[in-house]
């Protein structure tokens, strides 16, 4: 017999991922068209136990006992989410589809996640970057990033406020995570950078572009000239620069 946990943790899981209407019991009808955020999921497989077989994508919206039971992990419900984050719903269900459909043990792990990366960047080395990404993503320093992760983080990119998402790139760069950014921290991401697209731009980007941008960020950064750069200096920086600003707003309209 289940517990009062295991079928409240079972009907969240429903909710979340659509597979369950609470009003009728029955499970809602497939969508007829693919929307960009199911195809973004597709590039999002995760890290498989040897016992744990693939959610057959073809029944999606069904879920039964033992395909839950091949689940290690289950996120919150779904309306502690959409408080969470700037996400809807329905969205919500949508990417916990996805992400469980690609993702049947809830958790990417990093070699994973730089393996994913990689497909964007064929023709580079991304290793390094995924590797700082991954540690922005992993908010619990787990060495996993879960569903809860990925949205909360993709939250911000997407639908965060202006504060919100230079705050989440201040964490990108912050790489030991002491709350200001070295000289030697950013030549590390920009030479990451660097090694995943730079060699292959054209023109050709030159072997000193990377110190050359280090050089320029704590020009500008830098205010009192002590060799760091705090979350205040970087903050007031960033919002003072037009191009900045503009590239903030890349992405809101994605999802």
């Amino acid at each position: 017999m289940k517990s009062r946990s295991q079928e409240q943790s079972l009907s969240d899981s429903r909710e979340l991922d659509r597979s369950y209407d609470p009003l009728t019991g029955n499970p809602p009808s497939k969508p007829n068209k693919k929307t960009v955020k199911q195809r973004f999921l597709k590039l999002l497989p995760c890290c498989r136990s040897g016992s744990s077989p693939s959610i057959n994508q073809s029944k999606s919206s069904e879920i039964d006992e033992g395909e839950l039971s091949t689940v290690r992990y289950r996120p919150d419900g779904i309306d502690r989410l959409v408080q969470q984050t700037n996400f809807s719903k329905k969205e919500l269900q949508i990417l916990y589809r996805g992400f469980k459909n690609e993702c049947p043990s809830g958790a990417v792990n990093e070699e994973t996640f730089k393996g994913i990366y990689s497909q964007f960047f064929p023709q580079g080395d991304s290793n390094m970057y995924a590797h700082f990404l991954f540690e922005a993503f992993d908010t619990h320093n787990n060495g996993s990033v879960s569903f809860e992760d990925f949205v909360i983080s993709l939250s911000i990119i997407l639908r965060g406020s202006i504060t919100d998402k230079l705050n989440w790139a201040f964490n990108l760069y912050d790489l030991n995570k002491d709350g200001c950014i070295t000289r030697e921290e950013m030549t590390d991401i920009m030479h990451s950078i660097y090694d995943m697209m730079g060699k292959y731009t054209y023109p050709c980007m030159q072997d000193n572009v990377p110190k050359d941008h280090v050089d320029s960020f704590f020009q500008k950064m830098d205010k009192n000239n002590d060799g760091v750069v705090t979350i205040e200096e970087f903050l007031e920086t960033c919002q003072k620069d037009e191009n900045i600003m503009q590239s903030m707003h890349m992405f809101d309209n994605v999802i």
